[in-house]
């Protein structure tokens, strides 16, 4: 990133953050894409107000008008910002926007007299401040090392990300490491997928998913094995309560696809699978069964001693301490708290979902403090990386992420008392 242009998209973040503009927002929905809102005006003059979201590409300013493209992950739609429209100063917002950034918009479509079918914007928002330029030829991700299938879920694409990385990023565990012979260089066996899926939504992917084998250098346990099956998913323009609707969905569907009553009971203790689950918030949680107000690890470990086996029924354990979660966005009413979940059933975690972090400025901070507890000896603590700051750099949109065991997940809809009964070739203590 040139020191030039470091220095002015940083100022114009804090300008609009003394203006009362967060440059990292989230909460706007599109109710199309671009895609579909061409196909909506069909051979009417206007439309009514439709609602897109994308990343900026090219921007035109014509006396009181600014022309620019608007491209998310079905193409791009021309929008046009009118000063008579808008207003002076919501105009001088638009015009002041860059290359790169990730925005929402609002309003009708219709066709200019050129005949170019365009949106014009009625409302828009800033989602996310780019801070680097895009490179000079953009067309969106183009890394021969990913290999994507098309293969869709609920709009999600399903996706291979890399096993062997340089930095074991995306959770708290020890990685294994091994060695590539022929760059005589140092690898580790991934321990999550969260980076690799990101910077498939910095490149222009709205959905994607994986399910694929983990590594964690952990020991045994009835709930642990060092290698099992994790899926994660990320979804642009998402927050973690469009997560927990999507946890609920995966749940009951998984039960019925193993032919299992959602009233039902594990290991001859009853539970009731049917949504909504219960929601409470960790810090309630601890008070409750404490008495005690804490923050920080302090609340984290009270409530993995005294909470966390106590709760038997699905529940959806909300709003972490920020100090345990690095790649999670702070609560707005209060930073000391993020937006994360984890489901939590028969004491055990099911899945752990963010609405994820894109302001590349708190991120570097967060990953400059976990690695300065690294350095203090705490091995699990989240290595700094400095290629994934560079991708969040050029834009990531605002974002749910979920992670979601899968052995557990089947543990409980088969009854099966231990992770090693789900896995064909678990691995086990030596025979003495």
């Amino acid at each position: 990133m040139s020191e030039d242009f470091t220095h002015e998209r940083l100022a114009k973040v804090e300008r609009l953050r003394a203006a009362g503009v967060d440059p990292y927002s989230r909460g706007f929905k599109p109710t199309q894409s671009s895609e579909s809102a061409k196909a909506l005006l069909g051979h009417a003059e206007r439309t009514e107000p439709v609602s897109l979201a994308g990343r900026l590409m090219v921007k035109r300013l014509q006396g009181g008008l600014v022309f620019a493209d608007l491209r998310d992950g079905r193409g791009r739609i021309q929008l046009m910002a009118s000063r008579s429209v808008l207003g002076d100063e919501e105009f001088a917002r638009f015009a002041d926007l860059d290359v790169g950034d990730i925005i929402g918009v609002t309003g009708p479509i219709f066709r200019t007299k050129r005949g170019e079918i365009t949106v014009e914007v009625h409302s828009f928002r800033l989602l996310t401040k780019s801070l680097r330029p895009l490179p000079e030829k953009w067309h969106g991700l183009k890394d021969v090392e990913i290999r994507y299938r098309q293969r869709y879920e609920r709009g999600f694409i399903d996706v291979e990300t890399p096993v062997l990385q340089e930095i074991p990023g995306g959770g708290h565990a020890r990685p294994f490491m091994t060695h590539h012979n022929s760059l005589d260089r140092d690898l580790y066996l991934r321990i999550a997928l969260e980076l690799h899926l990101k910077r498939l939504l910095v490149g222009g992917f709205e959905r994607v998913y994986e399910i694929g084998r983990v590594f964690r250098n952990e020991g045994l346990s009835p709930r642990h094995n060092p290698e099992f099956t994790l899926l994660e998913s990320y979804q642009a323009y998402s927050d973690y309560e469009d997560v927990m609707q999507l946890v609920e969905d995966l749940v009951v569907v998984a039960a019925m696809a193993a032919d299992r009553p959602l009233e039902t009971a594990y290991q001859g203790e009853s539970v009731n699978l049917t949504p909504p689950f219960r929601r409470e918030r960790m810090a309630d949680l601890v008070l409750e069964h404490t008495g005690r107000h804490a923050v920080g690890e302090e609340l984290n470990d009270l409530f993995e001693e005294h909470v966390e086996p106590r709760l038997r029924e699905p529940t959806f354990v909300l709003d972490y301490p920020v100090e345990i979660s690095p790649l999670a966005r702070p609560r707005e009413d209060d930073p000391r708290f993020v937006e994360r979940f984890e489901l939590i059933i028969f004491g055990r975690e099911h899945a752990n979902a963010f609405t994820e972090l894109t302001d590349p400025i708190d991120q570097r901070a967060r990953f400059e403090a976990q690695a300065a507890m690294r350095a203090a000896g705490n091995v699990e603590a989240h290595p700094m990386d400095e290629d994934f700051l560079r991708a969040v750099e050029y834009g990531l949109p605002p974002c749910g992420g979920l992670g979601m065991g899968i052995d557990r997940l089947v543990m409980l809809l088969t009854d099966q008392p231990s992770i090693r009964d789900v896995i064909l070739f678990p691995v086990m203590k030596a025979e003495t």
